[in-house]
């Protein structure tokens, strides 16, 4: 693949920050129909399909270690973007439930899954 790492970082960056105004947006519409207390359970699909649809069509990393880093950087992204807009901006004081929880874990976690998917024929059998 040999992409240069400039450009790497900012495709990390950039799609790491659209999946979360994805669910922001998401949230504030939901946020007119949904009760309050099951708004991350709907959302969640939604960020699923997403997440994978971005992994699959739009993420090209040369190595399984690049989806780690993936993972790590994006989760960062999702906790501090998550404070500064929801728990500063909003004040939504009670926002830190089983649901987020899981989605910083998927967050972490499907990266790091897709990874290994795409390179466990080359990565894994080396090893």
């Amino acid at each position: 693949m040999n992409t240069s790492k400039g450009n790497i970082f900012l495709n990390t960056i950039f799609w790491g920050f659209i999946l979360w105004l994805f669910g922001y947006v998401l949230g504030i519409i939901f946020f007119m129909f949904v009760p309050k207390g099951i708004l991350g359970w709907c959302i969640m699909p939604f960020g699923l399909v997403a997440t994978l649809w971005v992994l699959f069509k739009k993420i090209k990393r040369d190595s399984f270690t690049c989806f780690i880093g993936l993972g790590v950087i994006w989760t960062i992204m999702a906790i501090v973007l998550d404070y500064i807009f929801l728990i500063k901006f909003l004040k939504a004081t009670d926002y830190y439930k089983l649901d987020v929880y899981i989605y910083y874990l998927l967050t972490f976690a499907l990266p790091i899954i897709v990874g290994m998917y795409r390179y466990k024929k080359t990565y894994f059998k080396k090893r």
